[in-house]
Order: C-alpha cells, then structure tokens, then sequence
C-alpha cells in the first residue's frame, strides 16, 4: 500500500479537487476546454482507487469538495492497531531517566578508565555510587533514591554495604590512583600540588583516628586530617587520610613517597603552601632528592626589598616586578641552593593597605579607651600599658603587596616558579569541589574502613567532574544544574513503546559534542 494524496490545485477560477492512492495512481491533471468558455478537469485514472471528487467556483464549494475528499481517504485508509482499550484515557509513562547527564557522567567515568578497576559486579555499583555522588550529594542510603530519581536502577543498601569494604582496601584506591595517573600522563620531574584539608564528624569523642585538632574552620568535633596530591592543573592524583590531631607538616612526605613508589619515578617538583612545609621538612625533601617551589614566610624586609627603596625614594614598586635573592649553600648547611622570589602585585597591596589603615584606626581607638581591646596585632600590651605597636605597622607598610617564594630550582626562570606555585589555587580548587560540590563533609562513618572507603568513591567522583569540566569548560555544579532537567522517557501506548526526550538547545549540544571529542592530557 502505498501514500495516500489529497490534492487541491488552482485553475483559472475554477479549483478541483482530486484523491487517490500515490502508489498505484501517480497524480496528474489536465486541463482541457469546455463549453461557453468554462474548465473542467479530468483525473487520468478511471480505476476504484481514484477519481475526480469535483470542481467548484467559490472558497465555500471547495472546503465542501475538500471535506468530501477527506472522508474518501479515511474510508480507505489502513489505521495502525494501537491495542488501546480507550483511546480517551492518559497512556502512562513507564521509564524515566535523566538521560543526557547520566549518560554525560559515564562517557568521562569509561573515557577515565575506571570502567576496568572492579570486577564487573563490584564495578557497577562502585560507578552508581560515583555518578550519583556527582548528581547530589548524599549518604550511601540515599544514594538509592538519587538513582532512581535520575531513572537508574539502584542497588539495594544491603549490596552497597556489602561492596563498601572492597573500595576501602588500599590496593583498590591504588587502581584508581593508577588510573588518574595514566590519564595526566607523569613523566620526569612532574610538578605535583600538596594541599591538605581537615573533614570532621557528628560525634563527640576520638576513638585514636577521629580526633579533635586543628581546624582550619575552628570546630570542635573529631575530624580526620586529608592530604591530596594533584597535578598542575588540580587533577586527583592521590589522596590519603591521617589522624585529626595529625600536623600538617607531618603529611606530606609519606603521601609523595607513596605515590613516587607507586608510578615508580625518581623525581617530581613538590608545590605546597608555606605553611605545609617546615625547615626539617625542606631538608627531607631534599634528602629524598626532590625539588620543590614552596611560599615563603616573610619575617622581615628582605635586604633587596630594602636596598631598592633606598634606590628609589618615594616611588611605588612596578606593579609586577619580582625580586630574586639567591641563597647559597654553605659548607655546614646540609641543604641545596635556595633562592626567594618576592614579586609585588599593586591590587593586593592596595587591598592590604586598606586593611592596615583600618586596623590601625581600631589600634589607636583601643589604646586612647575608646573601645575595648579586641583581636589586633597593632595593640601593645606592655603590663597595663597600651601602645600602637609602630614597628609593626611600618613593616606591614613596607611588605604590603608582596608575595614570597623559594625554590631549590635555582635554574628555573623566576615567571615559571610562580606560575608553578600559583597552581595551587586548582588544588585548592579540587578540595572545595569535594567541600561543596561533593559533599565529602560532614561524614557519619564510624569505622575506619568506611571512611576508606567513602573517601575512595569522593575521590573517584572528584576526577570525574575534573574532566568534564576540562573537556566542558563548564563547572560540574553548572553541568549538572543545567542538564539534570533533560529526561529521556517511554511511554505505553497501547501495545506499543514509544521514546520521547525533551529537546536541547544547541549550547548543550555543543558541550555534549565537546565531551566526546575530548582528549587525554
């Protein structure tokens, strides 16, 4: 059976009107002369499935004609069999999912390899519970129903909890480590991030690896102390858990030595705050042959800081410019050649200027009686007497807008050193996204092999949001906001199943399309 047509043509002031089946009797028409001047027009095929309805002269003769054409067709027409009891009654929808992000989320999960980490049974629920993560942030009770919401089948709680010790064991985190590794591509001398992060717990005692220390947010709650080792664009290398009441200082070195034994290298280029590394840790770092680009304390005016103010009387620094101080190793030193880099940026000077002049307006206040005596390092306290602390004021002066850095690459160009050291802030980066984005905190694991294992399933959730946002260029919370709300859905109709998905615009098609033609580093 083939088309059904139903042709309408205009002819002078005549319109005819036609119906036929478009296999078996191709339209054609001719338009021959009739008596006293008037058209007619014939239809070529005299068969049963065809034939001339009529020709009329007014817009109300041809809607008639046309209307009986109509009926004609549908006389004829097959209708497709739809098995519906009532064809008045809603179809239901049997299948829901967000498909566009859910299936976004595992494009960079199997581009990333992770796919071949577990066994396939373990592996499927490892990758339910790191897409889910990404999608909302939850307890791995919870995880279930942010699964069923996105349309996935979930795995049952007590399967999850079954799986769990497997992702605590650390050579399952090595696997994933490994696969992040394999993904930057480490080669000699690799510049790795180091910064650390406290995650703390609803709970009110230390069981020994839960313990109260410092906080960077000043809570009182046991916490654990994380290290995470990145590369120089923030993505997860590695990451390791320490008791709470753990220095900072103290993590460092065991992390990097893991992870050189691990990928077996011979040297990698260290990046930390200064407040990470201690004396006796550059000399360690140093012992194990490691180069390293660290901030450097500034307890005084450095002496060519100093020298050119002397030179340049009453000028301001050039906003930009960097002072180099080398610092030799001497023969009792035990430690390689430094040398500090101090560049000096205008905006943050200015910023930090403003903050001087206030906290000084709050000195002089306090000390005249005006206010009570608050939290400021220009207040002198000498017995009962009070003082603007002057010196203190004029060194913060002369140090405004200056930033230190030392290094034992004393061959490095001064730009890539802090280029280097200003990497920091995508480490940075990737701990707030596992603050926020990720939720790796509050955490209400109890045991130590469930926190392995959490931080295992954040970890992995952490690079693959990094790589999406690398190959995007959108945040994750903006991917997933913005395509949470693009489902792909079935519907029951009758006997049959149809698929219907909302529309995209073309700026999703155009990530989605990034995504796939997105590359290893």
């Amino acid at each position: 059976m083939g088309f059904w047509w139903l042709s309408a043509r205009n002819l002078c002031t005549k319109r005819a009107v036609f119906w036929g089946d478009g296999a078996s009797h191709p339209y054609r028409e001719d338009r021959v002369g009739g008596a006293g001047g008037a058209d007619r027009v014939l239809a070529p095929a005299r068969a049963a499935g065809s034939g001339h309805v009529g020709s009329a002269h007014t817009d109300a003769e041809y809607e008639l004609l046309l209307a009986a054409a109509e009926q004609k067709l549908a006389a004829r027409q097959p209708q497709l069999d739809l098995g519906l009891e009532d064809p008045a009654a809603a179809v239901p929808i049997t299948a829901s999912r967000m498909g566009v992000l859910w299936d976004l989320l595992e494009l960079a999960y199997h581009r990333l390899g992770f796919a071949a980490v577990a066994g396939e049974e373990d592996g499927d629920v490892f990758r339910r519970l790191v897409l889910a993560r990404i999608i909302e942030p939850t307890s791995k009770l919870e995880a279930a129903r942010v699964l069923e919401e996105a349309g996935i089948p979930a795995p049952s709680y007590p399967t999850v909890k079954r799986r769990l010790p497997a992702y605590a064991k650390p050579e399952f985190r090595q696997k994933i480590a490994a696969v992040n590794a394999d993904h930057v591509g480490l080669g000699p001398a690799t510049v790795v991030l180091y910064d650390v992060t406290t995650l703390y717990f609803e709970a009110h005692e230390g069981d020994g690896f839960r313990e109260p220390g410092f906080s960077k947010e000043r809570r009182l709650e046991p916490q654990i102390t994380v290290g995470l080792l990145a590369d120089a664009d923030g993505f997860p290398l590695m990451i390791e858990a320490f008791e709470g009441n753990k220095a900072e200082t103290a993590t460092m070195l065991p992390v990097i030595r893991s992870f050189m034994a691990a990928h077996r290298l011979t040297d990698v280029v260290v990046v930390a705050d200064a407040g990470m590394v201690s004396d006796a840790n550059k000399k360690l770092l140093e012992a194990e042959g490691l180069s390293f680009i660290l901030g450097a304390k500034i307890p005084a005016v450095p002496y060519v800081i100093d020298r050119w103010r002397k030179e340049h009387p009453g000028r301001d620094f050039p906003d930009g410019h960097v002072f180099a101080q080398p610092w030799p190793a001497g023969p009792t030193d035990k430690r390689w050649d430094h040398v500090f880099y101090y560049r000096y940026s205008a905006d943050n000077a200015r910023r930090t200027l403003h903050g001087i002049d206030q906290q000084i307006a709050k000195a002089e206040a306090a000390v005249a009686g005006k206010t009570s005596v608050k939290r400021n390092r220009f207040v002198k306290l000498t017995g009962g007497d009070r003082a603007v602390n002057r010196d203190l004021e004029a060194k913060a002066r002369a140090l405004a807008g200056i930033k230190g850095y030392v290094t034992n690459l004393v061959d490095w160009p001064a730009g890539q050193v802090i280029a280097a050291y200003h990497r920091l802030y995508q480490a940075g980066k990737s701990f707030r996204m596992s603050k926020s984005d990720l939720a790796a905190r509050p955490i209400y694991h109890h045991t130590r092999e469930s926190i392995d294992a959490h931080l295992t399933i954040v970890f992995a959730a952490l690079a693959v949001s990094r790589w999406l946002e690398a190959a995007t260029g959108w945040s994750i919370r903006r991917l997933v906001k913005t395509l949470r709300r693009y489902r792909t859905i079935q519907i029951q109709v009758g006997n049959q199943t149809v698929t219907a998905e909302d529309p995209a615009p073309p700026e999703i098609g155009a990530i989605i399309t990034a995504a796939r033609q997105h590359h290893r580093h």
